[in-house]
C-alpha cells in the first residue's frame, strides 16, 4: 500500500530505490506517527470532519497499534512503503472507510516531520540524561581521586603538575558546554510542524493550537514554509549538539588509550574490559576506547553529511530529505552507545597513584619553583634565567610540595561549582 497510489504499479527497481531502508528506519519512529496521528484524528474530531464515535473508534485502534510498537511486534512488509502506509492500511483494514479519513488535511510531509520533531525531543531528552548520567559519574572520581598527582603536558612534553581531580573534573565540565547545544537542537524540535500538510497548509479549517497542546510541544512552527523547509535542519541541529558530546568523548578516549599504555601506565582497567591478541599473549588492549574514539569521530561528521544532502535545496519538499533519515537515526544510536559503554567502563578504573615518584618527572615542577623564588622577591625574568641554568647544568632540585589554591586549581577543584553549573540545565 503507497499513501500516492494512483492504481497502477510502480517498477520493482525504481520502487526497492526510493523505499530504501525506510521500513526498518521507521520502526524507530511509528510510536511518533501513531502519537501524532492520535493527536490528528482528536482535532478532526473538533472541527468535525469526524464523528465523535469516528474519533473515538480511530484513537482507540491507535492505541493498539502503538501497544504492538511497544511490544515490538510492529512489522513494516515489503508490500508497504513505510510507517504512514501500514498504520493507514491498520485502521482501515480495522474500521474500513473510517480508516481512510485519518490522511484528511495532512500529508506524508508533515507526518514525517512531526514524528521527526518528537522523536528527536525524545532521543535529545534521553542523551542529556544519558550525558548527566557520566558526568556525575567523573566528578565522584574527582573527589575520590583529587590528592593523586598526574603529569599535565603541552605539545606532549611534560609540562607542568596535574591531579586524576582535575583530569576528571575537567571533562565533566567540558559535557556541561556540549549539553548547552544540545538544549538548543532541543528547543528547535519543540516546535509542532503538524498542519504544514505537504508545505503550504490545507483548504480545511484544522486547528494547529490544539495539536500544539496535544503533543506537548512548547510552540508551533507558525509559518507552514518554515515548518516544511524545517526538515533536515532540526536533525541537522541535532547533530551538531551530538558532534560537540562526540569531540569531548572522543578526546577522554584519546587520552584513556595514552595514559592504559606500557609507557605512561597512569591507569588501568580489569581484564574483562580488554582485549587480547592473537599472537602476543601479554596484550591488553583499549578497544572499547579506541571504538568509542572511533565512533565519535564519525558523530562529529554527521553534521556535514546532512549539510551536503540538504544544502542549496530550494524551499518546498524534495526526495533528497528522506536521505537525513538513514544519517540522523543511527547516529543518535551510536551516541548513546558511547555514552552507555563509556559510564559502565570508567566505574571499573584504577589510577596510579605513584606516578610521580619516577625521577622523569622532576622538571613538571619546574615551574612551581621558578614562582617560589618570584615570591621570594627575585624578579621573574632573573628567576626563569636562574632556573634554566640549573636545569641544563643538572642542578635542578625540584619543589614537590606545591601549593595550587585558586579557583579550578589543583587545590580548590570547585566541584561543587560545577555542579551547580550543571544543574541549571538539566
Amino acid at each position: 500500500m503507497r499513501l500516492w497510489d494512483k492504481g497502477f504499479s510502480t517498477d520493482k527497481k525504481i520502487d526497492h530505490f526510493t523505499v530504501g531502508d525506510d521500513r526498518e528506519l521507521d520502526l524507530h519512529l511509528a510510536k511518533y506517527d501513531v502519537i501524532a496521528s492520535k493527536a490528528h484524528a482528536k482535532m478532526l474530531g473538533k472541527i468535525g470532519l469526524l464523528t465523535g464515535e469516528e474519533t473515538d473508534d480511530l484513537v482507540r485502534e491507535l492505541d493498539h497499534i502503538a501497544d504492538t510498537v511497544e511490544k515490538g511486534k510492529f512489522v513494516i512488509e515489503d508490500a508497504f512503503e513505510d510507517m504512514h502506509s501500514k498504520i493507514e492500511y491498520v485502521l482501515t483494514e480495522k474500521l474500513g472507510d473510517t480508516g481512510k479519513k485519518i490522511h484528511t488535511a495532512r500529508s506524508r510531509n508533515d507526518q514525517i516531520l512531526v514524528a521527526m520533531h518528537l522523536y528527536l525531543k525524545d532521543e535529545l531528552t534521553e542523551i542529556k540524561s544519558q550525558t548527566k548520567v557520566l558526568f556525575d559519574l567523573l566528578l565522584r572520581l574527582a573527589e575520590t581521586h583529587k590528592e593523586v598527582l598526574l603529569p599535565g603536558y603541552t605539545h606532549l612534553q611534560i609540562a607542568m603538575p596535574s591531579s586524576f581531580g582535575l583530569w576528571f573534573s575537567a571533562y565533566a565540565e567540558s559535557l556541561i558546554d556540549d549539553l548547552y547545544f544540545i538544549d538548543a537542537a532541543f528547543k528547535i524540535a519543540d516546535q509542532n510542524p503538524l498542519g504544514s500538510a505537504a508545505g503550504y497548509g490545507s483548504s480545511f479549517p484544522i486547528d494547529r493550537t490544539y495539536t500544539t497542546e496535544e503533543m506537548d510541544f512548547e510552540t508551533m512552527k507558525y509559518n507552514v514554509v518554515a515548518a516544511q523547509m524545517g526538515r533536515g535542519k532540526v536533525e541537522k541541529a541535532t547533530a551538531f549538539g551530538m558532534a560537540n558530546i562526540a569531540a569531548t568523548l572522543s578526546k577522554l578516549a584519546m587520552d584513556i588509550c595514552l595514559y592504559m599504555s606500557q609507557n605512561f601506565n597512569f591507569i588501568s582497567f580489569p581484564d574483562e574490559l580488554t582485549t587480547g591478541s592473537s599472537i602476543m599473549p601479554h596484550k591488553k588492549n583499549p578497544d572499547v576506547f579506541e571504538l568509542v574514539r572511533g565512533k565519535c569521530n564519525k558523530l562529529q561528521a554527521v553534521p556535514n553529511q546532512l549539510t551536503l544532502v540538504i544544502n542549496n535545496l530550494p524551499s518546498g519538499y524534495h526526495r533528497d530529505l528522506q536521505l537525513v533519515k538513514e544519517i540522523i537515526v543511527p547516529a543518535i544510536q551510536d551516541m548513546k552507545a558511547c555514552l552507555e559503554i563509556l559510564t559502565f567502563s570508567l566505574e571499573k578504573i584504577s589510577v596510579n597513584d605513584t606516578i610521580l615518584d619516577d625521577p622523569k618527572y622532576d622538571y613538571l615542577f619546574s615551574v612551581d619553583t621558578l614562582n617560589e623564588l618570584v615570591q621570594q622577591g627575585i624578579p621573574f625574568r632573573d628567576a626563569y634565567k636562574k632556573m634554566g641554568m640549573e636545569i641544563q647544568k643538572g642542578t635542578f632540585i625540584p619543589k614537590r610540595d606545591i601549593t595550587h589554591t585558586h579557583e579550578g586549581s589543583l587545590g580548590d577543584l570547585c566541584l561543587d561549582g560545577i555542579r551547580k553549573k550543571m544543574h541549571k540545565i538539566t
